[in-house]
């Protein structure tokens, strides 16, 4: 008997790790759709891809068609292109909140976020505070199977120029070599690898629901 292939919920597909769990879905057979919500379309078509464009600051319009088996969360912003911090909060706490909640109404049943390291409700720092609360927040839901991914900074090309954060990328291959042992968590990242280990813990039994960034490059498969 053919074992009935799953749908995919993705916010974020646009961004850069978003993207690549894309690409790693289509290519799964273990996914018969997937459904992407975002404000702008990916441009990419093929015969698994449901688009459902809109403000995802109105995430409830998309109530309808929130169905699934899994949501996979790759939203997040920068300072440099929201410096409002109101407008920042709206993004990386706002939206994956809604998105647990709506998946928590709809019966989906794995709701996996990408956070940050450091994140912590109590911290000083306005971005690791952040990330925290929307920690809470999304366990709030009690949705059975929900991860909080907390990658180190994430390497990779993105569309946009950061030259601080190139400059900081390429520093952070040399300091790779001498974070070892406990220090490791602290490594860059890629994002092929967050993408990979997504996928496979949507598909496995992980009990913990925090996973840091040596973790995740543990389930990926990947030992840097």
């Amino acid at each position: 008997m053919e074992t009935q292939r799953k749908t995919a919920i993705i916010l974020g597909a646009t961004g850069l790790t978003g993207g690549i769990l894309l690409r790693l879905l289509l290519e799964d057979d273990r996914y018969g759709k997937v459904k992407l919500f975002s404000r702008s379309s990916t441009g990419l078509s093929h015969q698994k891809i449901e688009e459902h464009l809109g403000d995802l600051m109105q995430l409830e319009q998309f109530e309808a068609d929130f169905t699934g088996d899994e949501v996979f969360c790759c939203i997040g912003t920068t300072k440099s292109k929201t410096p409002n911090k109101e407008a920042y909060r709206k993004i990386d706490y706002g939206i994956p909140v809604a998105a647990a909640k709506l998946s928590a109404k709809n019966g989906i049943s794995s709701f996996l976020v990408m956070s940050s390291m450091g994140a912590n409700a109590k911290s000083n720092v306005f971005y690791s505070r952040l990330k925290g609360e929307m920690e809470e927040a999304v366990l709030g839901e009690n949705i059975e199977n929900t991860y909080l991914f907390r990658p180190s900074l994430i390497g990779g090309k993105r569309e946009e120029k950061r030259i601080g954060e190139l400059l900081f990328k390429q520093l952070m291959k040399v300091v790779n070599l001498v974070l070892a042992g406990p220090l490791e968590k602290y490594r860059s990242i890629k994002p092929e690898t967050i993408a990979k280990a997504m996928i496979r813990v949507a598909n496995g039994t992980y009990t913990t629901p925090i996973i840091e960034s040596d973790k995740i490059k543990k389930i990926a498969g990947e030992s840097d």
